[in-house]
């Protein structure tokens, strides 16, 4: 259940200015490949998978297969046709996966959009074999300081505070018999893109990042300023939850 809804003008904005440079995920990729400990012939559900950016850089990476669900007609139609990627239509709650059938389960900037997390952690271990890793990358409330947007826009720490705790999203998967296996924040690059060009992409992003769209006018024109005299390069920190 998203918070906004994706249709064609949205899903096509995130396309355009929320995927990253694979270059510049480097830290995830050593940090999925520690956690993940990938062999030829897995086989990942990435839940929630957007637009496809990590089911192609999961799979491309460690030469494991990739089912990519996601609800979103239009998020779904831009996720990438490849051998080692069959998008499905589905969700957290409702895997169209049978038991025990996945290696692992990836899900990128999606707690914030399941409405019961503990029947997605049921349905997830559900259709994960006995042992199998849950790796979550998300902004979690009170971890959120390494988040480049809230550095510029702090007002959408309001919004951020909503989302699942790490201790929330715990609680929920020990539900279903998951436990904490690790926890890690993990950087994320646009090199050598400097803040300039995040300047450009921020009307694109107010309508296509769920914390964006809470701003005000007044808030949205402040953090453009902030943008606006800023030299440092761009980074972005994101946490790694692992669950097991």
């Amino acid at each position: 259940m998203a918070r906004i809804s994706y249709d064609e003008t949205t899903a096509a904005g995130y396309k355009a200015v929320r995927e990253l440079p694979r270059e510049g995920l480097a830290d995830w990729r050593d940090a999925v490949e520690r956690h993940l400990r990938p062999t030829p012939g897995m086989t990942l559900v990435d839940i929630g998978a957007g637009t496809g950016q990590f089911s192609s850089a999961l799979g491309d990476w460690f030469d494991i297969d990739v089912i990519a669900v996601e609800p979103s007609d239009a998020m779904r139609a831009r996720i990438p046709r490849t051998p080692r990627i069959e998008p499905r239509e589905g969700e957290a709650t409702s895997l169209p996966l049978a038991d025990e059938s996945v290696d692992a389960a990836w899900m990128s900037l999606v707690i914030h959009h399941v409405a019961d997390l503990e029947a997605a952690a049921r349905e997830i271990r559900r259709v994960l074999r006995p042992g199998a890793p849950v790796l979550i990358r998300q902004g979690f409330t009170g971890r959120c300081a390494g988040i480049e947007l809230v550095r510029w826009f702090p007002e959408t720490e309001r919004t951020i505070d909503t989302y699942p705790s790490v201790d929330d999203v715990c609680r929920a998967f020990a539900t279903a018999g998951f436990r904490q296996d690790a926890l890690e924040p993990v950087c994320e690059l646009r090199p050598p893109a400097p803040l300039a060009d995040l300047l450009v992409e921020v009307d694109t992003l107010r309508q296509a990042d769920t914390s964006m769209r809470s701003l005000s006018e007044d808030e949205f024109l402040r953090g453009r300023e902030r943008l606006r005299a800023a030299t440092e390069p761009r980074s972005n920190w994101l946490d790694l939850l692992v669950l097991r």
